[in-house]
């Protein structure tokens, strides 16, 4: 059979220049399931074609288009191009199936234009559905995610589709992605991990990955696709510290501050961790994965900074995720807490999310049962910098003055100065530059833009507030540009969400 692998990464660039952006940034952002997908099809002898789509060029021009079955997978913010494509797909009579975040946040939307949605697949299952074991209209999952994940050198081709230039050169962004674990042993209510099984995956085929990549392709970059990695730390890094000094490849990792004792700080310098990101939450909340137990406040902020000036000596850049609009948010406080963090340690570089209910996490449960989602906002909608629930403690103008304060300070002439002083490496100061004129200026514009239509728009305000449940012609508008001819394959009707959860049929 003639079978299509298809990541969507990102929605289509809007302009040239910020297509050039998409091409060297997000194609690091290469999954590794749909690669195993494509690895399994091609060991189960049929013809496979795979591709990722980070938002440069036609998506539907990327596979043939007279596949048997196609795979699909993508988050909640692109699904609308993923829903699109499959209709284009299921009108030359192909079978479409989706997997990845979106399809396990929101099941029964996927199914008003897929054929199949997997939550969790392994070999056997992806081998079913291509034999066509299923009926099309369900939802499938096996009892849990796959453990035998594909190695590096197996999924070569398809690490090459995704990362190298024309499959054959190498740059210096080149993104390797790597995963030591699966699940979560942590329970927070906005994460689609709260629930799952923490486990580590064979030691054995991390270590035959770890030689091959530092053989083949040592100038590349390996990625922990993983939101926590080295849990079980000392069985990692001995891991990791197989390999000669000399010979170990750089990497990136998120994990969470709470493992990062100062007896084991050294050893991320000494297997050339470049790239660091710790998740901080909230200033309040979530306290135990930061490490800090039941400190909040200032206490909180004095210890974590404390900690990161203790990593950044040994990691040359870290960032630090942060969540505004949390309902333990009130107030000016979460914003001074996070602008003297800034001061405390201004070398990590400071995201700060918006909170976004995702289907199956208790956050959206608590919020639909509070009559807070903002139900007619499509799925294009899930992410920076808009907002899809009411705020609890915050009405949406001082909402977005807050995030628009808070973004300001982070770019401003005192903190920029301050973060590059504080960083040695040159290449990480270009970094740090680039991330301050491209990222912020970019977030200040968007709050920017979507406070002066809160100010000046009563229809809008309502909608925001939840006092209104049509969507305004803003967010129309909008949506076509962001879709731009895929627009307008999806009905008014196909644009809203259905947020009806579902459960799995187990395969």
């Amino acid at each position: 059979m003639k079978i299509g692998i298809l990541e969507i990464i990102t929605l289509p660039a809007p302009s040239l220049v910020v297509g050039l952006k998409y091409a060297l940034l997000n194609k690091q952002y290469a999954a590794i399931t749909p690669q195993a997908i494509s690895v399994w099809c091609r060991q189960l002898g049929h013809e496979t074609f795979y591709a990722s789509y980070y938002g440069v060029g036609d998506p539907y021009s990327l596979l043939p288009q007279d596949l048997d079955i196609v795979f699909l997978s993508c988050c909640t913010l692109v699904s609308p191009l993923a829903y699109a494509l499959s209709k284009l797909y299921r009108k030359a009579g192909v079978t479409t199936v989706i997997g990845g975040p979106h399809a396990e946040s929101f099941p029964a939307d996927c199914l008003r234009f897929f054929d199949l949605v997997v939550k969790d697949c392994n070999k056997s299952l992806i081998a079913d559905i291509v034999a066509g074991q299923f009926e099309p209209g369900q939802y499938i999952s096996t009892p849990k995610p796959f453990e035998d994940c594909p190695s590096v050198e197996e999924r070569m081709p398809e690490i090459k589709a995704s990362q190298f230039f024309k499959k054959r050169w190498q740059g210096i962004m080149t993104v390797i992605p790597v995963m030591t674990s699966m699940g979560c042993p942590y329970t927070c209510n906005f994460c689609t991990d709260w629930d799952s099984t923490y486990r580590v995956l064979s030691m054995d085929r991390f270590a035959e990955d770890l030689e091959y990549v530092s053989k083949h392709y040592p100038n590349a970059i390996l990625a922990f696709h993983e939101p926590n990695f080295a849990i079980q730390f000392d069985r990692i890094f001995n891991v990791l510290e197989s390999i000669p000094p000399e010979s170990r490849v750089r990497y990136v990792m998120e994990c969470s501050l709470s493992i990062m004792t100062e007896s084991r700080l050294k050893r991320l310098k000494e297997t050339r961790c470049m790239v660091a990101i710790y998740g901080i939450e909230s200033w309040q909340d979530y306290s135990t994965k930061a490490g800090v137990k039941n400190k909040g406040g200032l206490e909180k902020v004095d210890r974590i900074a404390e900690h990161f000036q203790q990593i950044h000596e040994q990691v040359p850049y870290l960032q630090a995720n942060l969540i505004f609009g949390l309902d333990s948010d009130r107030g000016d406080e979460p914003i001074a807490l996070s602008k003297r963090f800034m001061e405390k340690a201004p070398f990590a570089w400071p995201v700060a999310n918006i909170p976004v209910p995702f289907g199956g996490t208790p956050l959206f449960d608590q919020y639909l049962a509070e009559d807070r989602l903002l139900k007619a906002m499509p799925f294009a909608f899930y992410y920076f910098p808009y907002l899809v629930m009411v705020i609890k403690n915050y009405n949406p103008i001082a909402y977005y003055q807050k995030l628009i304060e808070l973004s300001e300070y982070a770019s401003s002439p005192e903190i920029s100065k301050k973060r590059l002083q504080s960083t040695s490496d040159w290449k990480m100061k270009t970094f740090h530059l680039l991330r301050a004129w491209g990222e912020l200026e970019e977030s200040v514009k968007s709050y920017k833009e979507l406070l002066t239509m809160l100010e000046s728009d009563s229809q809008f305000r309502a909608f925001h507030e939840g006092k209104s449940q049509k969507l305004p012609e803003f967010y129309r508008t909008r949506f076509d540009e962001m879709l731009g001819s895929y627009g307008e394959l999806l009905s008014e009707a196909e644009r809203t969400p259905c947020l009806e959860q579902l459960t799995p049929q187990i395969a």
